[in-house]
């Protein structure tokens, strides 16, 4: 069409620019109609082979070909058989055609015939506005509204139709956390219907009926549909509400792909620059939701945990690679980041792996460090094995298997917080029920003997008031009309300012103790009643040597260590005397080595020999260091009945590594022979057990190389009336000589040239590493 020149007078101006756009809208309306027939029948098309109704219909036209990355036109007519129409002349269109009645699609009308113009319209504010103007027109809606979700979870208002220009800028965004009906909509997945609870809280047409339904694009929330209605909504029934999500799944297809931040090379290249093991995961969609996800790249410090090669992995269905992992809860938090586009940041979970068709049934539980971020469509997941969770968990079912064997059981409380805790074994010992509540020690004497409330008043003061350690041993009333002679031991924590923040401590079950004392008291009340009294008090003192010092030590557990033990008892055989020594095995592999020399002679120095044994070894499965557990033993030894005291050696020897960890009270230190004579190690500070209250101990490291041979000994051995011991020592060992590979006969060459003349029991320790 030619045109003249422009006219100049004002009025033919206006006329000429008037006859301008009616021919553009003639060429709109015939653009618009070749257009909709050609979407029309590709959509009719669709309808019939799939079985769908027209708007879900055109849904799928829409999808299909952003998904080919072509227009939907374009699509339509290669799919209808018809000459593709001119794009850009339908691009210049309005939002959608004239209402013209049913579809050309020859099938009934089963949803708004806006449908099918929405799949061919680019622009998302003309969508919406098509959706008002059928909506208005078959439901009354006054209203529409398209959120975007944004990345850090606020709302952007995208689109819309009916609202002033006011309240679409107050409300052009919405923070996150703001729970308007849309961030409930985005942030749970489901459908908001008029008069449903969340509709009333704050948003667009505030105090008017609305339905919100998301927007999904390949089972990720990427935004909300909302329609307004002035007053009561429509009823509306399944078949509305099915035409309505299909007009939302459309708007969603307006949306476009989410942008990916990063080509597939800067991918790639991302992957392999990462500092953690990383996997790529693709979403597999099927009815709108992510049910699985495809392996698509793992880069190389990824580390299978079947031991797989990375080629096996990628290309591979997640679920059929860790079908167990998925099904404990994995897929869950996988598709929660993929459908809320939000990161999950790294937390330690525990996952199970077994590969398909594996011989073994067992799924092996796994420490994994898992954390997940949103990368365009699909999801960058950092998943690394946890083996020093996994290392921990071990040692702590090490140490509950120990305490629960040595009976003994911790807390701890925060009065400030009111919380308690209480690890595995303390409601079994009060005998109540695993979901009972723990029992603070301010109410320990309600569960507790009577007699025994001045003991507890005692305990309270010195930890709460005194903010010192404090220990007592009580008899726990249980509901079954049983008692369980338990020592309570508490330590204050103090803040910097000296304030007592918490309460530590351990219950150690002693009955068996205690009705071993009970024993050694009536057998001692029957030797005193007896003509052979002498005899007897022989007899017993030769069946608690027996009974409390073994001939060997127990088994290590370990290689490369070896142990050796000598009790020599006083010439007087019925003089019991308090010498005694321990070898024990610890959960984390350590070896705990003591020996001690507790004041006196008779049944009462075996009795407080009985108790600092018995105390150090239960003590020491809570993974304390020496000068901890001897802090502990003198507090038993200050409540022991008679004021025991004694000295005591303690050294926690690390077979792994030669490491030696000691502290001594009052007692000889011990001695390193190696490749280089013998040394005396250096005296630590400490006093005698049982001498002061508020008594500290001084801790000393030191180190066997291989080869190298460790003695611990009680005064027994060295001690004379004419030298320091210092001297009876240095004499010993240089007339001893070296060790040797026979550890037995180190010792008992070491008993046969003792230079002492106190007629003293003695006790050896020899420890050699390799």
């Amino acid at each position: 069409m030619t045109t003249g020149p422009e006219p100049t007078d004002p009025t033919a101006r206006a006329l000429a620019e008037a006859v301008r756009r009616l021919q553009g809208t003639a060429v709109r309306i015939h653009a618009e109609a070749r257009t909709r027939t050609a979407v029309d029948l590709a959509t009719g098309i669709l309808a019939e082979r799939l079985g769908l109704p027209v708007a879900e219909a055109a849904v799928h036209l829409a999808r299909l070909a952003r998904d080919a990355g072509v227009p939907v036109v374009a699509l339509a007519a290669d799919v209808a058989g018809l000459p593709e129409p001119d794009t850009e002349e339908f691009g210049a269109l309005g939002a959608g055609p004239p209402d013209t009645g049913a579809p050309a699609t020859g099938l009934p009308d089963t949803g708004p015939p806006v449908a099918p113009a929405l799949a061919a319209t680019a622009d998302l504010q003309r969508a919406v506005e098509a959706v008002l103007d059928q909506t208005g027109a078959a439901l009354g809606a006054r209203a529409a509204a398209v959120w975007l979700r944004l990345p850090g979870g606020a709302l952007a208002l995208a689109a819309h139709a009916g609202l002033s220009a006011d309240e679409a800028t107050a409300w052009d965004r919405v923070p996150p956390g703001v729970p308007t009906p849309a961030q409930r909509v985005v942030a749970d997945g489901a459908e908001l219907w008029p008069g449903e609870p969340g509709t009333d809280a704050p948003s667009v047409g505030t105090g008017s009926a609305r339905a919100v339904l998301p927007l999904l694009d390949r089972g990720r929330r990427r935004g909300a549909l909302e329609l307004v209605w002035p007053g009561p909504a429509p009823d509306l029934g399944r078949p509305e509400r099915r035409r309505l999500c299909a007009l939302a799944d459309l708007c969603a297809t307006l949306l476009g792909p989410p942008r990916a931040p990063v080509t597939p090379e800067e991918t790639d290249v991302l992957l392999d620059g990462l500092l953690t093991p990383a996997v790529l995961l693709e979403p597999v969609v099927r009815d709108g939701r992510a049910a699985d996800f495809t392996i698509r790249r793992v880069n190389a410090r990824f580390r299978d945990p079947l031991g797989r090669p990375r080629d096996t992995l990628e290309g591979a269905s997640l679920l059929e690679t860790y079908p167990v992992a998925v099904a404990a809860g994995l897929l869950e938090r996988l598709v929660r980041a993929h459908e809320t586009g939000t990161p999950q940041a790294a937390e330690q979970v525990r996952l199970a792996f077994r590969a398909t068709g594996a011989a073994t049934p067992e799924a092996v539980p796994t420490a994994v460090l898992l954390a997940v971020a949103p990368l365009g469509d699909r999801l960058l997941v950092s998943w690394q094995l946890d083996d020093a969770g996994a290392a921990e968990d071990e040692r702590t079912a090490l140490l509950r298997q120990a305490q629960r064997l040595a009976r003994v059981a911790g807390f701890e409380e925060r009065p400030g917080e009111g919380r308690i805790r209480w690890s595995e074994g303390l409601h079994e010992l009060y005998g109540l029920p695993p979901d009972a509540d723990p029992v603070p020690l301010a109410r320990l004497a309600g569960h507790a003997h009577p007699d025994d409330g001045p003991a507890i008043r005692r305990l309270l003061d010195t930890v709460r008031h005194r903010h010192r350690t404090a220990s007592a041993v009580v008899r726990l009333d249980r509901p079954d009309g049983t008692h369980r002679f338990t020592r309570v031991i508490a330590e204050p924590v103090l803040d910097d300012l000296g304030q007592l923040t918490a309460v530590r401590g351990a219950y150690h079950d002693v009955s068996a103790q205690h009705w071993t004392e009970v024993a050694l008291g009536a057998t001692r009340e029957r030797l005193a009643d007896s003509e052979q009294e002498s005899a007897e008090r022989e007899q017993l003192a030769l069946r608690l040597q027996q009974a409390i010092l073994p001939a060997a030590p127990p088994p290590l557990g370990v290689t490369g260590v070896h142990a050796a033990v000598r009790y020599r008892p006083a010439a007087q055989r019925d003089r019991v005397g308090g010498d005694w020594y321990d070898v024990l095995p610890l959960p984390d592999k350590r070896v705990l080595l003591a020996v001690g020399d507790v004041a006196g002679h008779g049944v009462g120095a075996a009795t407080g020999m009985v108790a600092l044994r018995h105390a150090l070894r239960g003590l020491a499965v809570t993974g304390a260091g020496p000068a901890r557990l001897l802090e502990w033993a003198n507090t038993v030894a200050l409540r022991e009945p008679g004021q025991v005291t004694a000295t005591a050696v303690c050294v926690l020897l690390d077979p792994g590594g030669g490491e030696l960890r000691w502290a001594r009270a009052g007692h000889l230190p011990p001695i390193r022979l190696g490749a280089a004579g013998a040394q005396v190690l250096p005296l630590p500070h400490g006093v005698l057990l049982g001498a002061l209250d508020d008594a500290e101990y001084e801790e000393r490291t030191a180190r066997l190389d291989p080869g190298d041979v460790l003695l611990l000994y009680t005064d027994g051995l060295v001690e004379r009336r004419d030298r320091p011991v210092e001297e009876s020592v240095e004499q010993l060992i240089r007339a001893a000589g070296a060790p040797g590979p026979d550890l037995e006969q180190y010792l008992d060459r070491l008993l046969e040239l003792s230079p002492a003349d106190t007629d003293d029991d003695t006790c050896l320790i020899a420890v050699q590493t390799e």
